[in-house]
């Protein structure tokens, strides 16, 4: 009898769905870049998928709101927090306050394994920097005493600052010099900055690193209102938008960077909600893909969908 009954007990709680919690999903960046919306339909798909509440918000490099997000989060007791990072270093108090009260922190996109959070899930940004870096090397696009244009929305940001720092260790033991320039979050602005930089300094660049999605996607248009060709110019960066992919096809674009956005998400906040229910994360995720134009037509068509 005892036996039967503990089976009708197993039998109602998996017929039974867990209390759907209250998760945070907090980004640096801007609603307006493209890779971001691919974020966003990560985390949406997981909330569909769960019952979970995902409450959402950007904040576009502006520390002091993504630290009142954090603690809004904390102040409603949520079962756990998912979060980019703004610049190193500025979520390490907000971290600690939610650790204080038990709440689990997973870094995303962008890491800091200083601030003291539970697990990152995103890209290596200082190891894909030096893969940028080593593939215009070990293709012979680049050679002692070349200069490389950096174009970056967000200079100082950490995507660039990781970044630069992978690109220097390859670039710099081999007399590289290259350049970070400004190009703004405006996408008409970018085009009108990264042209007047490409007009100015045409003679002396050699590649070009897109440090940020919105400036890769716009090398296309920035290479035709200039005149130069594509694949004149060597370009690598970053592809999570289907301006940069269609760039791939066309030839402007040697290799781009897919650091497949859904799923950091999606995976992001399972590690979250594991972490919430006592299962200590003791490990990261990294992911991110280099594409040539042999397999661009497959991320170009996620991005379509």
């Amino acid at each position: 009898m005892l036996k039967r009954f503990a089976s009708m007990l197993l039998v109602l709680a998996l017929a039974v769905p867990a209390m759907a919690q209250t998760f945070f999903w907090i980004s640096h960046g801007d609603p307006a870049d493209p890779v971001w919306t691919y974020f966003l339909q990560g985390a949406e798909q997981w909330a569909a998928d769960t019952g979970n509440t995902v409450n959402t918000s950007f904040h576009s490099g502006d520390v002091p709101t993504h630290q009142e997000a954090f603690r809004a989060a904390i102040t409603t007791g949520a079962a756990g927090i998912v979060s980019s990072t703004p610049d190193p270093g500025t979520l390490n108090e907000v971290i600690a306050e939610a650790h204080a009260v038990g709440i689990p922190v997973i870094l995303m996109n962008t890491e800091d394994a200083a601030s003291g959070r539970d697990a990152y899930v995103g890209g290596d940004t200082e190891d894909i920097g030096r893969r940028w870096a080593q593939y215009l090397v070990d293709n012979d696009l680049v050679a002692s005493g070349d200069f490389v244009w950096m174009p970056v929305e967000v200079p100082g940001a950490t995507y660039q600052v990781l970044a630069t720092r992978g690109i220097a260790t390859v670039f710099d033991p081999l007399g590289i010099t290259y350049e970070v320039t400004e190009a703004t979050l405006d996408q008409a602005e970018i085009i009108t900055r990264m042209s007047d930089y490409l007009l100015a300094n045409r003679d002396r660049i050699d590649a070009i690193i897109g440090l940020g999605d919105l400036v890769t996607g716009s090398i296309t248009r920035v290479f035709n209102q200039v005149g130069v060709a594509a694949g004149e110019i060597p370009v690598v960066g970053w592809g999570n938008s289907a301006d940069t992919a269609q760039s791939v096809l066309d030839g402007y674009v040697n290799a781009a960077m897919w650091q497949d956005p859904q799923a950091t998400s999606y995976m992001a906040l399972s590690v979250a909600s594991m972490a919430a229910a006592g299962i200590p994360p003791g490990f990261d995720i990294i992911v991110g893909t280099l594409y040539e134009a042999d397999l661009a037509d497959i991320y170009l068509g996620i991005m379509q969908d």
